[in-house]
């Protein structure tokens, strides 16, 4: 599920480097300890060296040289290690045994030590306490080349966390020494806490408070050496004592001397640049008992606690109490207990559970991360093996995902991990072709739901999230939402309790000019938060659309229609969709879509901008009109060019060419296919009142009838699932002889027509009855023109005649003649039709009455 890519071994990176400068003989095994994670990326480890010294050097991973930093003459416990920016200080923590032998022994358990070591001079000692205590540097960001002065956080296991300014000079033009050491200014930036957690990447110190109720807070660091309380949130913890029993670093480096039994309780805070934030923990787990662990949503203002039944007999029963590993993926939390599952939760869509992916056994086992491990989450999606030395990179596996989509594995599971490979993964033709060539092989909707819209609708969502966050609560995701009752199978996960609860309301504080960045966009997701709870319905939904298109349609066959005004401004909507289609590359193109006028996919194409925009423009009016037009109209073209590409794709997958245009022929298996596919399409877009490519329908009409027998291909058009567009029968007129077979299925097919759609491709039918129609057609419209002209008639009324209601054809065409000198433009729609035409006709039908000729 997770691959892990190493990027950095003690034993590779670091071993072979240290062997050049000691002798291997005096060392013995040697086996560095990282000690810390800068935010550089550098990393602070140490060893033993061959004089019995112990050694603190850097590990570069952009240059991937190491660097010796300092050495104790003796061997040394350190328990703390953090390295400036400039690398000309290095602050140490060393674990003292007040047991020791000889007449002296330490006074204090901790000894905190501030070194000069550019070059290696003064030593300042920073606390000599009896509890513990981590050091980090702060790693400002700034345009300076030449900084002098440091700043450093001192976090002590009685409770509190100091900052000291250390302010450095230069002497000889080289060496950097601290400016009167002895009076270092020293600010309180914390205290009364009880858990502590560094980030690195933003500079921001989290820590619960407990005088009252348990409270997290966050402290943000500037580059200007200020600081503030920004973030406060009254948290709900399982219980008191968990968190009391002993105070918690988390991100303070690693002490590779503390004692491994762990019975309190594991938290730990992740944020995202986007503006969400999510606080973990879990109590210990015992073997074969529950794994609970929770998991607080705060940027959505609710929590979910979640109880996993654990496997008896899977486990020894000696082992001892262990933590499951939260890691941060961006848009996942990763809960990872070693031989048992992986919870891969959704951040951001966490609705419903089937949008998270929960995996057990085989499939939640990571070979690198086995039990007996100690493991950390580093920031940066990277995890650290303390004991081995080994740093990680993580990233979801795509073909893992894959593999989840098989037709034996639960509907949550596919569901879960098909949103994860559209919405998470980034952009990946060879990942796209694939689950594109999964659809077309499971092509019929599942039980839970239907994975074409899924396709559709997730791609769409990734594709306008990134353009704008704030379309987050505003644009459908996942079809699961358009079901009237939700399936059971998406529900629930077979093992797993789910208890979600509402979270206080956290206050953001602080100086308004200091609300920039993350905690600005935090601010902004909290408010928008609140906004959509107290109106209905703020994602859109297709029946928004489904019901003016009813009535669209209704008018549009009726008498009473739509104002001029609002079939311009549809037709105006529509307009700016298409000329945002990718169609540059049209010659390219394999699949003949766009090249037609498709009066109702453009009437639909316009209405859904239409109903887009005016919902936007309801919740998110702040971001202006204009802004909002662009991407309502941007997302109509998208979803326009994804089923475009998703053909494009299969057609070249079945390697079809312009063959297919052509009705003569009976269908192959590969059309069949198609056929199959761009049928599912249309049901999957008509569910959600989506529209289509000009032009799909008549392409699946011409599939259909080479594939279909004539039977069911007209029942699929009766039943209103193949259209007869105009371009369709024309060709269908037009390409195909006058078998009896064919003349059967042009009659069907003609009186299926509207009667203006009838006239017009009737005259494209090379056929005695179209002829004979177009004929009469045409008399009776020339002869309806200045009726009330009585001199105009030439029939003598007083001459009797022995067939009452047989006109001569040579009479007739003197009227007819007379009729067209008279008329001006008879009959603008039948071409090439006139007297002489009418003759021929006439002429005909009157042989083939008599029977002198053959139909």
């Amino acid at each position: 599920m997770l691959r892990l890519n190493p990027v950095f071994d003690t034993q590779k990176d670091v071993v072979s480097s240290i062997l050049a400068k000691e002798e291997r003989a005096n060392i013995g095994v040697l086996e560095p300890r990282i000690l810390s994670v800068e935010r550089d990326g550098g990393i602070v480890y140490s060893w033993r060296g061959a004089t019995g010294t112990t050694r603190i050097g850097k590990y570069d991973p952009f240059s991937a040289e190491n660097k010796l930093l300092y050495t104790f003459e003796k061997q040394e416990c350190v328990t703390s290690c953090s390295l400036n920016k400039e690398e000309t200080l290095l602050a140490v923590s060393l674990s003292q045994s007040t047991q020791g032998e000889g007449r002296f022994k330490p006074v204090s358990k901790c000894l905190t030590l501030l070194i000069e070591i550019h070059p290696i001079n003064n030593t300042k000692v920073l606390k000599a306490v009896d509890c513990k205590v981590k050091v980090q540097f702060l790693y400002p960001k700034t345009y300076r080349t030449t900084v002098l002065e440091s700043h450093l956080l001192l976090a002590a296991e009685d409770g509190y966390v100091d900052q000291y300014h250390i302010t450095l000079t230069r002497q000889e033009g080289y060496r950097v020494v601290m400016q009167n050491p002895e009076r270092l200014s020293r600010e309180r930036v914390a205290e009364d806490f009880s858990w502590v957690q560094w980030d690195s990447d933003t500079q921001r110190l989290f820590y619960i408070t407990a005088r009252e109720k348990h409270t997290l807070k966050c402290v943000q660091f500037y580059p200007d050496r200020n600081f503030e309380t920004v973030f406060e949130l009254p948290l709900e913890m399982p219980s008191v004592s968990s968190v009391t029993s002993s105070v918690r670093f988390v991100n303070f480096g690693y002490d590779h001397y503390q004692d491994m039994k762990d019975e309190g309780l594991m938290l730990e805070v992740f944020t995202s640049p986007t503006g969400t934030m999510c606080v973990c923990y879990s109590h210990p787990v015992h073997w074969h008992k529950e794994a609970t662990y929770t998991i607080a949503f705060v940027h959505r203002g609710c929590s979910k606690t979640f109880t996993v039944s654990l496997e008896k007999g899977s486990t020894p029963v000696n082992l001892p109490t262990v933590h499951p590993i939260f890691i941060h993926l961006d848009y996942y939390i990763v809960v990872y207990l070693a031989d048992h599952f992986l919870h891969l939760i959704n951040c951001r869509q966490q609705d419903l559970l089937c949008y998270s992916l929960f995996l057990s056994g085989a499939d939640g086992y990571i070979e690198d991360l086995g039990s007996g491990r100690e493991v950390v989450s580093v920031s940066g999606s990277r995890l650290l093996d303390v004991r081995a030395g080994r740093m990680y990179t993580m990233e979801l596996n795509p073909d893992f995902l894959l593999e989840l989509l098989g037709s034996d594995r639960p509907e949550a599971q596919r569901l879960a991990a098909l949103h994860c490979m559209l919405v998470y993964l980034q952009p990946n033709p060879v990942i796209e072709l694939k689950i594109i060539n999964w659809i077309s092989e499971n092509v019929m909707s599942f039980d839970a739901f239907d994975q074409i819209q899924e396709f559709i609708l997730a791609t769409l969502y990734r594709i306008c999230y990134q353009q704008c966050v704030s379309l987050d609560k505003l644009l459908p995701y996942s079809c699961v939402f358009e079901k009237k009752e939700l399936p059971v199978a998406l529900t629930a996960i077979p093992g797993v309790k789910c208890t979600p609860e509402l979270l206080c309301q956290p206050l953001i504080k602080g100086k308004p000019k200091s609300l920039q960045g993350y905690w600005e966009d935090l601010q902004h997701v909290l408010d928008r938060m609140r906004y959509f709870e107290a109106v209905p319905s703020p994602r859109f939904r297709s029946s928004l659309i489904k019901e003016d298109w009813d009535r669209f349609q209704a008018a549009m066959n009726s008498e009473k229609k739509k104002s001029p005004r609002y079939h311009r401004q549809i037709e105006d909507n529509t307009k700016k969709v298409l000329s945002m289609v990718d169609t540059w590359r049209l010659d390219k193109r394999v699949v003949p879509l766009f090249q037609e006028e498709d009066q109702q996919q453009r009437v639909l194409v316009g209405l859904m901008v239409d109903k887009l925009r005016e919902h936007l423009n309801r919740h998110l009016s702040r971001l202006g009109k204009k802004k909002i037009d662009l991407l309502v109209v941007n997302y109509a073209a998208k979803l326009l060019e994804l089923v475009w590409h998703v053909l494009e794709l299969m057609w070249q997958k079945l390697k079809l060419g312009p063959w297919v245009l052509c009705i003569k022929q009976q269908g192959s298996s590969e059309e069949w296919a198609m056929f199959h596919v761009m049928f599912r399409i249309l049901e999957a877009t008509k569910g959600l009142c989506l529209p289509l490519p000009p032009g799909y329908s008549t392409l699946l009409s011409v599939l259909g009838v080479r594939c279909l027998p004539q039977h069911t291909f007209l029942q699929y058009v009766d039943h209103g699932l193949l259209q007869l567009t105009e371009p369709f029968v024309s060709r269908l007129m037009t390409d195909l002889d006058n078998s009896d077979a064919n003349e059967q299925l042009k009659f069907s097919i003609l009186k299926r027509l509207p009667e203006h759609m009838e006239q017009k491709v009737s005259q494209q039918w090379d056929h005695p009855i179209t002829s004979a129609c177009i004929s009469r057609d045409y008399v009776r419209t020339l002869l309806e023109i200045n009726l009330e002209n009585p001199d105009s008639a030439l029939l003598d009324h007083g001459k009797s005649c022995f067939y009452p209601d047989f006109l001569p054809l040579n009479y007739l065409a003197k009227i007819l003649s007379k009729r067209e000198e008279q008329a001006q433009n008879p009959s603008e729609e039948q071409e090439n039709v006139d007297v002489r035409f009418v003759e021929e006709i006439a002429l005909k039908q009157t042989r083939i009455k008599l029977g002198f000729e053959v139909k």
